[in-house]
């Protein structure tokens, strides 16, 4: 194996990523190296990448959403095993320690550090990863169908239990998230209402195709109370509407790491012990939960595929909102 990788480099914010020959990175102990074959490109990338989310670690590789194989153990590692499939998510490394972790609650861990933000990601030909959080891919899952489910998926499924037991569901921004989290709420029983940008009436289109009851604009009039509205668009104007949507007793879930700020809204429409609330991160059980569900839904991805060298095509892409389902970068025998 050659000492050096094929990887796309962050410089700086706001610059376009960078084709690079970079060293191979060498696990540490309690990590492993993984062979990369697919990475999905999140809308949290491109926070990274523009600047809105501040201080990653420069120069960086991003992707968080990464599936491969085992390549290397390093010290102190027995699983999972050289030549398993694993999937790297967000949630790279907690501290075991704080007060947060000892309580269930690592997602939350002050020390915390991120795959694709403190630490090197996917879109690269390798990638090291903390053997905690790899976690075994479903049988019967390409490498190019698991990538989302290592991120859209999961906050997704954090999203949807934030929710609790709503039967009507609202989903605001129809994208990578938001077609996993159909399928699942379908598979549960529930209604889903999904809301896209005016016009956009290639997203609604495949909200219905992944089994939404109901799919329309944010400006549109909602055809029944919500009992709870999930917000994956990264804008802060739509948290009163969601307000305003759901019943007395519902909760408004934001399902993003960056938004645009909220504006002010009337008491009256938080009033009727309605809830808003936030979602940081994961945890393990989540992806050990979700993907144990993700094989019985079934849960299929819609991916759009591009090669490693063409993350900035992908990125620009997701960026003009031009993608169906979830972009995914192939690096190595990923199709």
């Amino acid at each position: 194996m050659s000492d050096l990788m094929q990887a796309m480099l962050l410089e700086s914010a706001g610059s376009r990523l960078r084709a690079a020959r970079v060293p191979v990175p060498v696990p540490g102990p309690g990590q492993v190296r993984v062979k990369v074959q697919t990475c999905g490109v999140c809308r949290t990338d491109l926070h990274v990448v523009d600047g809105e989310l501040r201080h990653p670690k420069l120069p960086l590789i991003p992707g968080h959403q990464i599936v491969g194989t085992v390549e290397a153990l390093g010290e102190g590692v027995t699983s999972p095993a050289v030549g398993e499939q694993v999937g790297i998510p967000w949630l790279g490394w907690t501290c075991g320690r704080c007060r947060y972790c000892l309580s269930g609650r690592e997602n939350l861990c002050d020390s915390a550090k991120f795959t694709g933000y403190d630490l090197d990601g996917g879109f690269a030909e390798f990638s090291v990863a903390d053997h905690r959080f790899a976690f075994p891919i479903p049988p019967g899952y390409p490498a190019a169908q698991a990538a989302p489910l290592l991120c859209a998926g999961l906050i997704g499924y954090r999203s949807l239990t934030m929710a609790g037991e709503a039967e009507r569901l609202g989903l605001y921004g129809y994208g990578a998230a938001a077609h996993i989290v159909t399928q699942v709420a379908r598979y549960q029983g529930r209604k889903v209402f999904a809301f896209t940008r005016p016009g956009d009436y290639a997203s609604q289109g495949f909200a219905r195709e992944m089994g939404a009851h109901w799919a329309g604009d944010t400006a549109e009039a909602v055809p029944e109370e919500l009992d709870a509205a999930i917000i994956f668009a990264p804008a802060g104007e739509l948290e009163p509407v969601a307000l305003r949507a759901v019943a007395k007793g519902g909760v408004v879930v934001c399902g993003g790491i960056h938004m645009s700020d909220i504006p002010s809204f009337p008491y009256e429409i938080l009033w009727g012990e309605r809830a808003l609330r936030s979602v940081a991160n994961l945890t393990r059980r989540d992806g050990v939960e979700f993907l144990a569900l993700a094989p019985r839904v079934p849960v299929r991805t819609e991916v759009e595929l591009f090669p490693l060298a063409e993350a900035n095509e992908a990125l620009e892409r997701l960026r003009r909102g031009a993608i169906r389902g979830a972009a995914v970068l192939v690096v190595e025998g990923g199709e």
